[in-house]
Parts: structure tokens; C-alpha cells; sequence
């Protein structure tokens, strides 16, 4: 065999041999690996033991057990070879997918003349795929349908009690986020549009969250924090010195309530209220002071404590389109097209050009980046048809997302699972924390957001994903607010976590892709028209 351990045996200076010690090698599915751990085996892996001495069989049921990760007992069948000094095993049912199991070789294993197991071991045999469907198969429709609903979850019964606005993460208590909060303005509409409630159960939502942050949330220079406390409205540090304004966070949470206010335009004096209450917010923001003594850009950050000492430009193509979008936009606080084509464009520098995967990338970092930076924007911002003079929207997005689907079935780093039915690189949780993911920087890590908030842009692709991260792993994925953040199946690792800035895409990008709702009313609104206008750019829908 490949691994060989030490062959010892008692002896006596004045007897014969008596007991005759063994030791062992081993392979799983006829390979040695080099290691006690052997991941995504099939579900009835083969594992050969060869002994230097033959063993006596009635040791092998205490001598050898294979649980699983709850210590419960796995039933195998064993048979024997070379007069018993090969033992070969396999479970009697099929292992559960992605599931680890231990087969340990404990010093009851005894040879047949007694002596003793010289190198017991314990062997881990994590399970691969599980290729059978875990849900029942509905249509193509019903099933954006019930993932709509699933995800819409996190939004409407986990948001916060007091504040109704969206928490960071299923874990965050108290502490909500103005930017998840946005995205969770636009699932309430889409909530609505769903019949997942009704429109009067939406409009009390938002007057209560559109209430708790006019009245009750501290802004600074009208623009909110990152993090907020869902009970006070008090600003909560994202970081040591992130303790105040937060204006690309503002910016998603402004495209939410825009959104929210073109939907809500009835005649009726809640809507009236609504529709004025959100005006206010909006006006509030000094969009311009956060160009920094009149500079030609944006900075992302302010701080009460630390001004501007954070000094991060928004510039470059990234997730902060909508920034820019939102101060030109702006009817008390706009910005001038120079600050945009200075600032945000860097005076063309944004331009990329070059073709990965056989696709040629308009703008932005080599590989295209996380696909999150196509997402954010353009919960609102329609780039069908969409240009300026550093690029045709419509292109960008459609080719930022096929070289990521395209890198995940190359798979050059050669990571468990990805193909055209696993992939999707994106910022997300990770093994090891929280991270960003892209054709540059893999971490092996999947992250379901990515592909289905892309369904504008790759309809037939994100439907092939949706379907084998719903029928095929979706008892290890899709829980109790959709899907989880984010899994590897190279560990494998599936996170238990849910995200507000992940949940939200997936809900929305979905209902662009079936009805541009959210397109349709964020680019109704008269000041994102002028003011996209007023930045060069050119669309059927302004």
C-alpha cells in the first residue's frame, strides 16, 4: 500500500513467539492521500485495510466503528481477503451529502494470535454530493416565486421591532443597517407586487421604518451611519473611527425610499405623508458638503470624532454608481457633472477594455471584480439601454457576470463543485470571516447572491444555478430567510449566516429580471431622471 507503518511483534529471549502484533495501512476508494481526512467521497466510499499479521475477525465489531457526527453508530458490511490480513469496508446505506462521518480503529482490534493493534487510527470521510432532488420540482416560475418568498422572510418577519428596519445579519440584534434597510424598502414593494402581504400591510411597514428614521435616527450632515440601534436611532460605529456618516450606505438606503415613494402614489393622506416624509429625508442629505472642502469627489466617510480622517474617495468602478446618482439627483444638494467625471470616473481611468474568458470587460479591475459591484447600483438604476461616455451599462453588467461564470468553470484553481451549475463570486462570509471573492482574489467559496442577483443579466445561467443550489443542496442551503450566505464545497463548509445586503439583491434582482418593477420605479422618479441627464446619460427610460 501507498502508507506503511511500523511492523513490530513481542518477543521472548527464551519462548517462541506467542502473540504477534499488527499494524495497518489503508486506502479510501483505492487512494492514500497522505492524510486521516478524505473529502467529497462518494456516498458508499470503499475503505481496504491491510494488516502485517491477519486479525481475528470477532474483534472487528468493537475494534472498528464508524459514526457519524452525532456519535450514533453507522451500520457497514465488511469482508475479508489474503486469509484475513485484508479487511474491506463499506456502509450499508448511502452516507448523507456533505456530511462527515468517523471511522476509528481502536486497540480492541487484536491480531489472531493475539497481539495487539500497534497504530490504531481515526480516519474522517467527509460525504460529496448527494445528486437526488431534496425539494419537490415546480416550474421555472413557481420557483423564483418560493424563493422570493423565502428570502422576502428576513425583510418582513425578522426585521427589527421597533425601528422595522433590517438587521445586518441574523445575528445582530439590536443593530440594523441603513444600506440593508434599503434593499429592504424595495423587498417590502416587491412583497406587495407578490401578494406575500397586502398593500396596507406595506404602507404601515414603511411609515413605521420612514417615522423611525426622520424622527428618531441621528444623521450627520443629514446623511446616516452604517450601523444603527434599532431601538434608539442611536449611530452605531461600523469601525474605530466610522462612527458618523456613512454616504455610500445613505445612497442605497435613499434608492430604497425613492422607490418606495413612486410606488406609494396615491391620493390617500397616508401616502401623501409618505411620499413627503421620504421628501424630507432625501432633502436632508448634504450630498455636495461631502465633497470635502469643494473637491471634485465624493468621500465615503465623516465622523463627528475624526472628520474626515477616514479619507476615502468614492472613485474608480466599484458598488457606488447610485452615490452619484443620488447627489446629482439631489433638488437641495446636487453635484456638478465635473465631480462626477473627476471624482467617480477619474477622468476616464475607470475604462478597462480588456477580454477575460473571452469577454470584453468596459470598465472596472482585472477579472471584473465581486459581482456585488454590478448589484447595488442597479437594484434601481436600469442598465438596459443605459450609457455615457465611459460605457454601455447594459454591456458592463452582462459581461462582468459571464467571465465570473465563465472563470468558475474554468475552475483554474480547481476547487470542489464549481461549474455552470455552481458559480457566483461575490463578497460574502467565509470559513474564516467575511471577504470578497472575485476571478482574482478565489477563496473557494460560493455565494448563492452572486448568481441570482444576476438574473437580469444571465437569465438562462442564474436559472441553471438556482436550480442545483435549490434541488441538489438545498437541505444544506436553503433555510429559514432563503439562502444562507455562502458554502464551499471543497471543505465542505456551508455557512449559517444571512446577510440584509445579500438577501435583499436576490429578492429584487429576481423581480427585475421578471417584471423590472424595481427598475421601473426608481428611473420614474423626476429628480433621477434630471439628474442622470445632468451626468451624460443617455436611456430609453429617462
Amino acid at each position: 500500500m501507498l502508507a506503511i507503518f511500523i511492523f513490530g511483534c513481542k518477543k521472548s529471549k527464551t519462548e517462541p513467539q506467542i502473540n504477534k502484533d499488527t499494524s495497518l495501512s489503508f486506502t479510501v476508494n483505492d487512494t492514500y492521500n497522505g492524510t486521516l481526512k478524505y473529502s467529497n467521497v462518494n456516498l458508499k466510499p470503499n475503505v481496504k485495510f491491510s494488516f502485517t499479521e491477519a486479525i481475528n475477525t470477532a474483534t472487528v465489531s468493537s475494534g472498528i466503528v464508524l459514526t457519524d457526527a452525532s456519535g450514533n453508530m453507522i451500520a457497514t458490511t465488511i469482508s475479508y481477503q489474503d486469509e484475513n490480513k485484508v479487511l474491506i469496508l463499506t456502509p450499508q446505506n448511502d452516507f448523507k451529502s456533505y456530511t462527515s462521518y468517523t471511522l476509528a480503529i481502536n486497540d480492541k482490534l487484536k491480531s489472531s494470535s493475539g497481539g495487539r493493534l500497534i497504530n490504531p487510527i481515526s480516519i474522517t470521510l467527509v460525504s460529496g454530493l448527494d445528486n437526488s432532488d431534496k425539494f419537490p420540482r415546480v416550474t421555472d416560475d413557481e420557483l423564483l416565486t418560493l424563493i422570493q418568498k423565502q428570502t422576502f422572510k428576513y425583510f418582513w418577519d425578522f426585521a427589527h421591532p421597533i425601528s422595522g428596519l433590517a438587521r445586518e445579519r441574523n445575528t445582530s440584534g439590536n443593530t440594523v443597517t441603513s444600506g440593508g434597510s434599503g434593499f429592504g424598502i424595495m423587498a417590502i414593494v416587491t412583497g406587495i407586487h407578490r401578494n406575500f402581504i397586502t398593500k396596507a400591510e406595506g404602507l404601515a411597514r414603511l411609515q413605521k421604518i420612514v417615522d423611525f428614521l426622520k424622527n428618531k435616527t441621528t444623521k450627520h450632515h443629514g446623511a446616516f451611519p452604517h450601523w444603527i440601534d434599532g431601538n434608539t436611532g442611536a449611530t452605531l460605529p461600523f469601525s474605530a473611527k466610522d462612527n458618523g456618516a456613512d454616504l455610500v450606505e445613505t445612497s442605497y438606503l435613499i434608492q430604497g425610499l425613492i422607490t418606495a415613494r413612486q410606488y406609494f402614489s396615491g391620493s390617500d393622506a397616508s401616502e401623501v405623508a409618505l411620499r413627503a416624509d421620504i421628501n424630507y429625508i432625501y432633502n436632508g442629505v448634504e450630498w455636495a458638503w461631502f465633497r470635502k472642502d469643494n473637491s471634485n469627489t465624493l468621500y465615503w466617510h465623516w465622523s463627528p470624532t475624526n472628520a474626515w480622517e477616514i479619507n476615502l474617495p468614492i472613485q474608480g468602478w466599484n458598488e457606488c454608481l447610485i452615490t452619484y446618482v443620488m447627489a446629482a439627483a439631489s433638488p437641495t444638494s446636487t453635484i456638478p457633472k465635473s465631480v462626477y467625471d473627476q471624482g467617480w470616473a477619474k477622468n476616464g481611468s475607470i475604462k478597462n477594455g480588456n477580454s477575460y474568458y473571452g469577454v470584453q470587460l468596459p470598465l472596472g479591475p482585472a477579472g471584473g471584480g465581486p459581482l456585488f459591484l454590478e448589484h447595488y447600483s442597479f437594484l434601481g438604476i436600469n442598465p438596459i439601454g443605459l450609457s455615457d461616455i465611459y460605457a454601455n451599462y447594459e454591456m458592463q453588467t452582462k459581461a462582468h457576470t459571464l467571465i465570473n461564470y465563465n472563470y468558475c468553470i474554468a475552475n483554474p484553481a480547481k476547487y470542489a463543485g464549481y461549474s455552470a451549475d455552481c458559480w457566483g463570486l461575490t463578497a460574502s462570509d467565509l470559513p474564516t470571516g467575511y471577504g470578497a471573492s472575485s476571478p482574482t482574489n478565489d477563496k473557494g467559496v460560493i455565494a448563492p447572491t452572486a448568481a441570482l442577483s444576476s438574473f437580469p443579466y444571465t437569465p438562462t445561467e442564474s436559472m441553471q444555478a438556482l436550480k442545483f443550489f435549490y434541488y441538489k443542496l438545498g437541505d444544506k442551503i436553503f433555510k429559514e430567510y432563503g439562502f444562507v450566505d455562502a458554502f464551499s464545497l471543497n471543505e465542505p463548509w456551508f455557512a449559517s449566516s444571512t446577510l440584509a445586503i445579500d438577501q435583499g439583491p436576490i429578492i429584487i434582482m429576481i423581480e427585475n429580471h421578471r417584471s423590472k418593477l424595481l427598475w421601473n420605479l426608481f428611473m420614474s422618479a423626476p429628480e433621477v431622471k434630471t439628474g442622470m441627464k445632468n451626468l451624460g446619460f443617455t436611456s430609453p427610460n429617462l
